[in-house]
């Protein structure tokens, strides 16, 4: 009977791009995934150290499996990704973990195994590029959806906001080479992946002997059997009107732009060392819409940063009135290990981040009711992934990224049909189907 491995994935889309690869290694290695951690030989978290949030939930994730590591013990426990990265002694406090790597060499995992089968306890952090990614295996029964796919191209930043700890974790920016990006496309296409998300964590800085982000867009565009291509996460000082160009010309790249602000104050710009100004940012979003008119625009946002006036979070207030954002994720300020801003003073008390954090998610969630109660009784191409969760109905997105519940059969999905929008409500469409199995253009 095989070994079977379960993953548990916190945080960002590059945790569960690092996690389906790291499924691809475990099935070359005979292994198949198992459905609960109880049913597992080996348990891995991937860990996400950017917010407490996910942080605290990992830490509780890990102390949980020690029960189960004490009815068997010769289940393997592996703890990897940013959290160990930044605080293996952490880690270690938890004697049930039996193997412990960082964000730099998961790609070693099955050296790393044997290595615990050999020598017991094993802990490797390293702190150098790591090898090129894109030569793992990777094929739709790794994937969490055999319809999408994400393939990293850029990891690492060298912007240093002094809230992040992205550059500690994932080190200094750099790219993929351009013919491994579109080489990993054409395998996941030949699989049946009808989207592509090109991930980085500034992907507008993407760079390698002259090809840029823009250039990546189009030869990625090009391979067949790919109908949609998006990329995230954006960076305002980044993100140039090649690229808007590129999201205008190129049929297949989704009118859709995560471009976080982070704040709507100078002040508190300039503290958050974010590289622009609100004035920039605006100048950016109105830019980008004169390309693409009907581009939808997400963004995230930090209230209650070390200092925030009511005036400033006012002005963050007035930047969502005047750009306008499709959806926003909004979290309150929570100090970072290794951040310049853990060293400030974290004055803004807890009830006025939540305050601010329910104030400014109520106008985003006004503004996307409004935006979307005008797509009632349009006819919209949604790419169905499955079936919603409450089972009852399809689901699917539109190209600029709208969830959508559709009625309709199991045949349809996997294919980009024509939904008539009949709901709308401030995040998610239903609809129906007016043709089915279509592949039609945006």
């Amino acid at each position: 009977m095989a070994k079977r491995f379960f993953i548990k994935t916190f945080g960002c889309q590059m945790n569960v791009n690092d996690s389906e690869k790291m499924a691809g290694l475990l099935r070359d290695m005979g292994y198949e995934k198992a459905q609960t951690p109880e049913e597992a030989d080996i348990v891995i978290v991937n860990t996400c150290s950017v917010r407490a949030k996910p942080d605290n939930k990992a830490y509780s994730f890990i102390g949980n499996l020690k029960r189960l590591k004490k009815r068997r013990p010769d289940l393997v426990v592996a703890v990897a990704g940013c959290v160990p990265q930044k605080e293996k002694e952490q880690i270690l406090r938890f004697p049930h973990v039996d193997l412990v790597f960082g964000t730099f060499n998961f790609v070693k995992l099955p050296q790393l195994l044997e290595r615990v089968k050999r020598e017991g306890r094993v802990v490797e952090i390293l702190n150098r590029k790591i090898p090129e990614e894109e030569k793992l295996p990777l094929v739709d029964s790794y994937l969490e959806n055999p319809f999408i796919a994400y393939v990293t191209v850029q990891r690492g930043c060298n912007r240093f906001c002094t809230y992040c700890i992205v550059p500690f974790t994932r080190g200094r920016e750099r790219s993929v080479a351009p013919h491994l990006v579109v080489e990993e496309v054409k395998r996941l296409a030949e699989r049946g992946v009808k989207e592509v998300h090109l991930l980085g964590q500034n992907v507008d800085f993407y760079g390698y002997q002259g090809t840029d982000l823009a250039d990546l867009l189009y030869m990625v565009s090009e391979v067949e059997g790919v109908e949609r291509v998006r990329f995230t996460t954006s960076h305002p000082a980044g993100f140039s009107e090649r690229i808007a160009r590129a999201i205008r010309d190129i049929p297949k790249v989704c009118p859709y732009v995560h471009l976080p602000p982070q704040s709507g104050s100078n002040r508190v710009l300039e503290r958050m060392n974010r590289g622009y100004t609100r004035e920039e940012y605006i100048e950016k979003v109105q830019m980008l819409r004169e390309f693409v008119p009907n581009v939808a625009l997400s963004g995230d946002f930090i209230v209650g940063f070390p200092g925030e006036t009511e005036e400033d979070f006012e002005q963050t207030l007035s930047l969502v009135e005047e750009c306008v954002f499709d959806q926003a994720f909004v979290f309150e300020y929570s100090p970072r290990p290794f951040t310049k801003a853990a060293t400030f003073k974290d004055d803004v008390p807890k009830e006025v981040k939540n305050r601010r954090l329910q104030t400014l998610q109520e106008l985003v969630k006004k503004q996307a009711l409004e935006r979307n109660l005008e797509r009632v009784g349009k006819v919209e191409e949604v790419l169905i992934e499955g079936f919603s969760p409450k089972g009852s109905e399809l689901y699917g997105r539109t190209a600029d990224n709208k969830p959508v519940a559709v009625e309709g059969s199991e045949e349809l999905i996997g294919k980009t049909v024509e939904v008539e929008i009949t709901q709308a409500s401030p995040f998610f469409l239903k609809g129906k189907p007016v043709t089915t199995g279509v592949r039609s253009k945006r």
